[in-house]
């Protein structure tokens, strides 16, 4: 499926510097920054610095060196965090909308960790 990425979008303009964040963490092909309306104690996005829509985009178009970068991110946010079970934390939740169903609002591929509390089910049951 073809895609069509905004250049406009809030985090396009945040990577050109037109916009500030409060950066986590930046990489050569990554940026981390906490979130405007946080959701949870901690709650950082993490985004490619390409124009990827979301993570399907990504998946199937980035090189090997961004996704592992943008991987080697993501685990270096829950690090710093202190989110990480491995490393003493009470886990997080890592989510990415996408499209109308899920809710995406920027269309800029970006994964939420959120952590710092218990964060309860993330969708209700439902029985068919």
């Amino acid at each position: 499926m073809p895609y069509s990425y905004d250049d406009q979008n809030i985090f396009a303009k945040i990577l050109r510097g037109e916009i500030p964040n409060n950066t986590v963490l930046e990489t050569a092909h990554s940026l981390a920054f906490h979130d405007i309306r946080p959701q949870a104690p901690v709650h950082v996005l993490v985004i490619p610095k390409g124009p990827y829509v979301c993570y399907d985009h990504f998946a199937e178009a980035a090189t090997d060196a961004e996704i592992v970068d943008f991987t080697r991110a993501v685990g270096e946010v829950c690090r710093m965090t202190g989110v990480q079970p491995g490393e003493g934390g009470d886990g997080f939740r890592a989510i990415s909308n996408t499209g109308e169903n899920g809710v995406q609002e920027v269309p800029h591929f970006h994964l939420h960790i959120l952590g710092g509390r218990p964060l309860g089910r993330m969708l209700t049951r439902t029985d068919p």
